[in-house]
């Protein structure tokens, strides 16, 4: 039978399949802590309070980086060139959300604008991320090889999105609201597009890879397509609700290390 975890178990289970999903994994979170890096350099003056905790963000986001391509060291795999069509944060960026590489690249300091609008987006893509290393947590929480690195890593993007939450909440409370409700929806809903996208793209590339029928191909597809019709219809509320979380100041000190990786 088709299931997630059965997906999940094909795909870690082969050397070439597991180096691809861990390539992409690994360079999307070290793309993650170097924006993070640059804004933290750059974050609008009135805002230096929140500088630590946005290099705290990156620092976590490097550290996941290595921490996949440790799992891939462990089998003795080195990483793989991203397909482009699979570079989440690339997509994200050419559909105009977030802020602009450009941008970071320039030592010009960002206005409070800015830092809303990152913020905003970082609280929508980590509800993605929170909610599949979730999943991996379910799945393979107890596995000896990746185990140990899942659950580090979901901790990490839970406290990724508490923090989202309370800044955000601290923001609208000083005159942001309309700007955070804005660009919470406009990110929440080109988000989901692109994560079909990435999601179909990883399937076919890990299809050929492993050599999946087309039958199975299809059925796949046809589940991606679902959860992206019921994320455009409604379930693109959940990632723009704000709530304070309860474990507040999640990113208020030193990154944890992850000396094992």
């Amino acid at each position: 039978m088709l299931t997630a975890r059965s997906l999940f178990q094909e795909i870690i289970d082969d050397d070439e399949s597991f180096r691809l999903f861990c390539s992409i994994a690994a360079s999307g979170e070290s793309q993650g802590g170097w924006e993070n890096a640059r804004i933290a350099a750059l974050v609008a003056p009135g805002m230096r309070d929140l500088a630590p905790k946005i290099t705290r963000h990156g620092a976590d986001e490097d550290k996941h980086g290595r921490i996949f391509n440790a799992l891939m060291r462990k089998r003795g795999l080195t990483p793989v060139p991203v397909p482009p069509d699979t570079d989440y944060t690339m997509l994200l960026e050419r559909r105009g959300i977030g802020l602009a590489h450009d941008k970071l690249r320039r030592d010009e300091p960002l206005t409070e604008e800015d830092v809303v609008v990152y913020l905003a987006h970082s609280r929508v893509t980590e509800e993605r991320a929170a909610a599949q290393m979730r999943l991996l947590v379910t799945y393979f929480g107890d596995d000896p090889e990746l185990g140990k690195a899942l659950r580090m890593i979901c901790a990490d993007e839970d406290n990724h999105l508490a923090y989202c939450h309370e800044e955000l909440l601290r923001l609208a409370r000083a005159g942001h609201g309309r700007l955070i409700q804005r660009t919470l929806r406009a990110s929440a809903l080109a988000e989901i597009g692109v994560y079909r996208d990435v999601s179909l793209a990883v399937m076919r590339h890990m299809g050929r890879l492993l050599g999946w029928s087309r039958p199975k191909g299809a059925v796949l597809a046809v589940g991606i397509h679902g959860v992206h019709a019921y994320e455009r219809a409604a379930g693109w509320h959940r990632m723009v609700d704000l709530r304070m979380p309860e474990r507040r100041d999640a990113l208020g000190g030193p990154a944890v290390p992850a000396p094992a990786f």
